[in-house]
């Protein structure tokens, strides 16, 4: 059984959603657990619940949302959740309101966690790629929205079924910390 975090912000209720529909083609994995939290719900725990996780977020200028990125500065759980894996979503304004660029910056925080970022390469839908996320412009309405995001969280679940990475050994002691100045170091 894989367990999936879908995790999102949202603001006027564009990204919440696009989450919904990521949850829901998580959940048509067989034997795949699916929590949906948003940011003001959720906890480190919730992360380190999950073997994979779906990252969505608003896009701002360009950027995720700050209380999104509030949230991984916050959560405490850094340096514990190597080996899960992660995609990402956004909604924007417009097209070419930056959602890609969200994406990518949410996939480095997700990589900053030690979590490996999950690309798709197949077409979800007739000219929709889901390479860095699924994205929409303001609310999932035509098909093809839909159909991203169901497909973003149908493959995420896949891959998660196909088997959680652990890492390190000390998987729940956090990060090896290599603090001293080596003797040769000038």
């Amino acid at each position: 059984m894989g367990k999936v975090l879908v995790l999102y912000d949202s603001r006027t209720g564009n990204t919440k959603l696009m989450a919904e529909y990521v949850a829901e083609g998580a959940r048509l994995v067989e034997s795949a657990e699916v929590r949906l939290r948003h940011i003001s719900e959720a906890d480190g725990q919730d992360l380190l619940w999950a073997d994979g996780v779906a990252v969505g977020s608003p896009t701002h200028m360009g950027q995720p949302s700050w209380q999104m990125k509030k949230w991984w500065d916050e959560c405490g759980v850094w340096g514990q959740a190597d080996g899960r894996l992660g995609v990402a979503f956004s909604s924007e304004g417009g097209h070419a309101g930056g959602a890609m660029m969200t994406c990518l910056s949410l996939l480095l925080i997700l990589m900053n966690f030690g979590i490996l970022v999950l690309g798709v390469t197949d077409y979800a839908y007739y000219c929709y790629t889901l390479h860095y996320g699924a994205t929409t412009v303001r609310q999932p309405r035509v098909e093809g929205d839909i159909a991203a995001c169901r497909e973003l969280g149908r493959r995420l679940a896949l891959a998660v079924r196909a088997g959680h990475i652990n890492l390190r050994e000390d998987h729940e002691t956090g990060p090896a910390m290599h603090t001293e100045k080596p003797a040769d170091w000038s």
